[in-house]
């Protein structure tokens, strides 16, 4: 019956996303699709991208950490601000004053075409990746409560959920899921705090008592400062959040997509602003979700699940907090999987159309074609990448993501900070090589290093992967000096 309840919910809910869409979508053109027109409402924008950022994975796996690295997520949430500021100071000005809609066009107008390619390559191998890891998820809770009881295969679910999001971002893209990501997001934080609320009553608790269960909870340590092979160690988590936001936002054509459909540069950066501050307590309310879940399963004796991402699940979906957290914890989780998936889809569209294919030159009808045929083949793809996920993971998901991150994001950091804050061009042409090169040389190296010190890399990988890009295109770069209205090149020893 409860599955029956789910279903009826997704249904209701998509009918809402295809209202928004059919609403938003009157008018639209591939500029529209891209960049919605330059129109966004900032705050509007900045409220979307709560949730795109969160997704289905900080809905399940975030309170189901707890209970193996109690609160220390929080200290790469810390780093998650620093690095929004860097973004809305560094990035954000160089991607207005060049008018651009793919970010990496950057990298071909500052080091090269082969550049810009490699660019683009790795964001959309990372993202597609990162995209369906945090969709899996999600798909294989619903085939698990809902439709494993009627006999449907997981790929048919798989399907079904990626041909949903395609409906409704088809038409309109990006001018679309800036609405639909804040219906998303309200739902998400409106289901967080409506299960936090009906949790607390099963405890007992009123607001005082929550914050005491918390502090005197043995998994509420936030900081680890003692321990530097730990994962865990503040420096590590700190620095490491840092550089996943300036990569996995700044670096990232999703996140930075709806960041330029802002009217302009001053809006942008306050959507960052809003959106960065926000990040910190929303996180932390989800690990305080975790505390008191481990609490309930303690009072009431309830054995728990081996791996942390079916704790939520496991209490929403089997009745042991009642139908109405049933009912929020599916709103919120499909909100979470909607509002970042749909923006993965129009991203890695709009990337391939105007990186790979250069459907900005051809005539607005037939780069509207060549768009619909690449957004449809990209969910097939989508599809695909899914269920091989679902083969090969055998760890929480949001730990997966970040572990990918480090190998794939990590040359796209190395080279947009080459084009920063140097002046040396590289030989173009030997850049994919090096981008290529330096996530197989991290792993060879992470696994020496494991091997003969039992140092175990975290998340910094990816400022090390980054570092080796940066510089491999410094020993193979042309130093440019300007003398008056002549540039001499000069080759750097």
């Amino acid at each position: 019956m409860n599955g029956i309840y789910i279903l009826l919910t997704i249904l209701f809910y998509f009918g809402m996303l295809l209202l928004i869409a059919r609403l938003t979508g009157r008018h639209s053109d591939n500029d529209a699709f891209f960049r919605g027109n330059r129109r966004s409402p900032w705050y509007v924008v900045s409220f979307g991208m709560i949730g795109a950022s969160l997704s289905g994975v900080t809905f399940v796996s975030v309170p189901g950490m707890v209970r193996s690295i109690d609160m220390t997520y929080m200290q790469t949430c810390f780093g998650f601000f620093i690095g929004y500021l860097i973004i809305a100071h560094v990035l954000l000005p160089l991607y207005y004053r060049l008018n651009l809609t793919s970010i990496y066009t950057y990298l071909g107008e500052r080091i090269g075409k082969h550049s810009y390619k490699t660019g683009s390559s790795f964001f959309l191998l990372s993202k597609i990746i990162g995209a369906a890891a945090r969709l899996y998820l999600v798909c294989l809770i619903l085939q698990h409560y809902v439709f494993a009881a009627i006999h449907i295969p997981f790929a048919a679910t798989v399907i079904g959920i990626v041909l949903l999001i395609w409906l409704y971002t088809r038409h309109s893209g990006i001018r679309t899921i800036v609405w639909t990501d804040s219906l998303q997001t309200f739902c998400l934080l409106l289901a967080l705090g409506l299960i936090l609320y009906d949790i607390s009553g099963k405890l007992h608790l009123d607001f005082a008592g929550v914050v005491d269960t918390i502090k005197a909870n043995e998994h509420s340590r936030i900081f680890v400062f003692d321990d530097w092979h730990s994962k865990q160690n503040f420096f590590k988590q700190f620095f490491s959040g840092i550089f996943i936001t300036f990569v996995m936002t700044g670096l990232d054509q999703d996140m930075m997509q709806k960041n330029l459909s802002c009217k302009n540069l001053r809006e942008a950066q306050r959507n960052m602003y809003c959106y960065g501050i926000s990040f910190v307590p929303v996180n932390f309310l989800f690990l305080s979700l975790g505390i008191l879940l481990l609490s309930l399963a303690s009072q009431l004796h309830i054995p728990l699940p081996a791996s942390g991402d079916d704790i939520l699940p496991l209490f929403a979906a089997e009745g042991h907090l009642g139908f109405a957290v049933l009912i929020f914890f599916t709103i919120g989780i499909i909100a979470a999987a909607f509002s970042s998936a749909d923006s993965a889809l129009a991203s890695l569209t709009t990337s391939f159309c105007i990186d790979i294919l250069g459907i900005q030159h051809l005539s607005e009808e037939k780069a509207e074609r060549r768009r619909k045929t690449v957004h449809f083949c990209i969910s097939v793809l989508f599809i695909g990448f899914i269920l091989l996920f679902k083969a090969v993971n055998n760890k929480s998901v949001i730990d997966a993501i970040y572990t990918i991150a480090s190998y794939t994001y990590g040359p796209l950091l190395g080279l947009f900070a080459f084009g920063l804050f140097t002046s040396l061009q590289p030989r173009d042409r030997l850049v994919p090589y090096v981008a290529i090169a330096s996530p197989i040389l991290c792993y060879a190296i992470d696994r020496l290093v494991y091997a003969y010190t039992g140092y175990l890399f975290g998340y910094e990988m990816l400022i090390f992967n980054g570092l080796l890009t940066f510089m491999g295109l410094i020993c193979l770069s042309i130093k440019t000096k300007n003398y008056g209205n002549t540039q001499c090149r000069i080759h750097s020893k």
